[in-house]
């Protein structure tokens, strides 16, 4: 015996639709070490010969005693000066440092991203700015702003989502309503979407699913047959009365006996 099958099992749930550092630079070293001079005397002198040489050995000396005492120096890179590191390094912080933004400025920047390739409704933009912490007054300005100039326009939105679900995924009216509402599109503007969808079209796709799905159950008892094209229709949001019609049509096109089939349901 056929078991009768509670259509709310499909539709109680959703409809199928299912982004070197600033203060190490070479600027902050010193310059190199200037070079040794002999005592002004000891110029044009007769010892000048002698006290140079006399100089020369003392700064090997100094040099030796240096590297004895903090290891050997590499040669060409003067140790950076302290005091003049500390002020490089303040500086470039300083450069980096940007002043803080307007917040109707970061709303304008933040929504053009999102809007880039992408529609969207206003409340999707107003959610995304107020997960960035954007102030509720920069943010309605920033919207209000974008619908007065079309950016915003959700009842296109509405209507270009109805289009291009119903053809691409197969939905029903009421799926497609149910979507539009999570996005935060007004009741009035979805029933204005969904009416250009007349029930003939709704038909027609849904017979169209149908068909498709109905050479994948080819093979199984008439019952599982039944259920899966049904449970199909139902998940895109078609009405039982409807869904009942179209499969009980495919089915009889293929010879099945749906005399089992009552008109109040599966």
């Amino acid at each position: 015996m056929t078991r009768r099958t509670d259509w709310a099992e499909y539709t109680d749930g959703s409809a199928e639709y299912t982004d070197g550092s600033a203060g190490t630079s070479d600027g902050a070293y010193g310059a190199a070490a200037a070079p040794y001079e002999t005592e002004p005397s000891a110029v044009g002198s007769p010892d000048a010969g002698e006290a140079r040489r006399d100089d020369g050995e003392a700064r090997r000396e100094g040099g030796r005693a240096r590297g004895r005492s903090g290891g050997r120096r590499r040669r060409g890179r003067p140790e950076p000066l302290a005091e003049e590191d500390g002020g490089a390094a303040s500086s470039s912080r300083a450069e980096q440092a940007e002043p803080p933004r307007d917040p109707v400025e970061q709303a304008r920047a933040i929504c053009l991203r999102l809007l880039t390739g992408t529609p969207r409704t206003r409340s999707q933009l107003a959610d995304a700015l107020r997960k960035r912490e954007i102030p509720d007054e920069a943010a309605e300005e920033v919207l209000s702003r974008f619908e007065e100039v079309g950016l915003i326009d959700d009842s296109a939105f509405a209507q270009a989502w109805v289009e291009s679900r119903h053809h691409g995924r197969g939905l029903a009216r009421r799926a497609l309503a149910r979507e539009l509402r999570t996005k935060g599109v007004d009741n009035t503007l979805i029933d204005a979407a969904v009416s250009r969808l007349d029930s003939e079209k709704e038909e027609e796709t849904a017979r169209e699913l149908v068909a498709r799905k109905l050479r994948a159950t080819r093979g199984l008892d008439r019952d599982k047959r039944l259920r899966r094209l049904a449970g199909m229709l139902a998940r895109k949001g078609y009405p039982e009365g409807m869904a009942l019609r179209v499969v009980r049509q495919a089915l009889e096109d293929e010879g099945e006996d749906t005399e089992f089939l009552g008109e109040d349901g599966f």
